[in-house]
């Protein structure tokens, strides 16, 4: 949340707070931005009635990319174009498996982001 807007990444999907691994998310993007300034690049699109943006910090780092290097989201590459794919983790994919699952339409009741 930048200025109290809901501002999802682009590109990226991470787990939502209740899912496994929803919280150390949270917190890990809660370390990575505290006392920054954040820089959002609003995209177009909506997604959830949540604004799309690039964001990054003042060294230039992008928020998703750094997110999926730590493990803590993956790429969605049908938003991304794979941009991300290749800071994924190894076990990413088994370690977030409710994302991975939402990607590939396993999880019922949940549309694309």
């Amino acid at each position: 949340m930048i200025d109290n807007t809901h501002i999802r990444l682009a590109g990226i999907d991470a787990p939502e707070l209740d899912h496994p691994y929803g919280k150390q998310a949270k917190w890990a993007m809660v370390q990575l931005c505290k006392g920054q300034t954040v820089t959002a690049r609003i995209r177009p699109e909506l997604s959830y009635d949540r604004v799309v943006a690039e964001c990054s910090l003042p060294d230039g780092r992008d928020l998703a990319a750094e997110m999926v290097r730590a493990g803590m989201a993956l790429d969605w590459p049908k938003f991304s174009g794979g941009k991300y794919r290749h800071l994924e983790t190894p076990e990413a994919r088994r370690k977030l498996w409710r994302a991975d699952a939402r990607q590939r339409g396993k999880l019922r009741g949940q549309k694309d982001c």
